[in-house]
């Protein structure tokens, strides 16, 4: 549930893929205990980003992920990917603790993507429509679309804005929303359903400190949904997300 990656330069947008680099780096990150949690924590996050054909590797569409992609049309790509979810450990939050919530496990998921990168004038724009299984069972499946736009790119310096709503089903929204019957006993059982899951809106950009390395970086508001936002797990239905890396160019 928790984003994993931190977002790479917006030149991506638009690159056509023989302009294509490979980035790698790390960065810090602000965000909280689990989404819907009052508890903010700070972790070590990867910065990724590699397009091969068709193998890639990225951590610039919210997630950590790889796979292969195939080309349909100019710009417009389909593809399969396998990607790290993350879980929810009752250390980092108080309020879980002292409910005996139990933890949920890191895992990963597999699914599909259909993706389009086109200049709308001279702002280039992405749109991600993608589908995730995870590979457990009891987690459930979710559904993102997401929608970036570039709005700034001059001397080194590459700003834009980006958009995102989250769907998912009843497994999904249960394992980490629902309360089971005497799974606490001092929270109600509560049945998570399918529906929206999150949307979140936010501000990412790179700055070049030479030709090969640069700084990136993101803040991002995220707002529960639907069951997600009516469960006893959520404190609050708001959080907040900053992040800031340093990442070497390979060209």
């Amino acid at each position: 549930m928790l984003v994993v990656g931190l977002v790479a330069p917006l030149a991506a947008l638009a690159q056509s893929p023989a302009e294509d680099y490979v980035l790698l780096g790390a960065g810090l990150r602000a965000r909280p205990a689990y989404d819907g949690s009052d508890s903010q924590r700070g972790d070590l996050i990867p910065v990724v980003r590699y397009y091969g054909r068709p193998w890639f590797a990225r951590t610039t569409q919210g997630v950590l992920e790889g796979g292969a992609r195939v080309e349909l049309a100019s710009g417009l790509n389909l593809g399969a990917q396998l990607a790290y979810e993350g879980g929810r450990a009752a250390s980092e939050s108080g309020f879980l603790r002292s409910r005996n919530v139990p933890d949920i496990d890191p895992g990963a998921s597999f699914g599909l993507h259909l993706e389009w990168d086109r200049k709308l004038g001279p702002v280039p724009v992405n749109l991600l429509a993608r589908g995730r299984q995870h590979a457990g069972a009891d987690r459930g499946a979710q559904a993102d679309l997401r929608f970036t736009a570039g709005i700034y790119g001059e001397g080194g310096v590459l700003a834009g804005v980006f958009a995102q709503a989250t769907w998912a089903n009843t497994k999904s929204v249960q394992s980490f929303y629902g309360i089971a019957p005497q799974q606490s006993a001092t929270l109600p059982a509560f049945d998570a359903g399918s529906g929206p899951l999150s949307t979140s809106i936010g501000l990412l950009g790179s700055v070049d400190l030479s030709r090969k390395w640069l700084a990136v970086g993101s803040v991002e508001a995220r707002k529960l949904r639907g069951d997600a936002a009516r469960s006893p797990l959520a404190e609050r239905t708001s959080n907040y997300y900053a992040s800031a890396g340093l990442a070497y160019r390979f060209q």
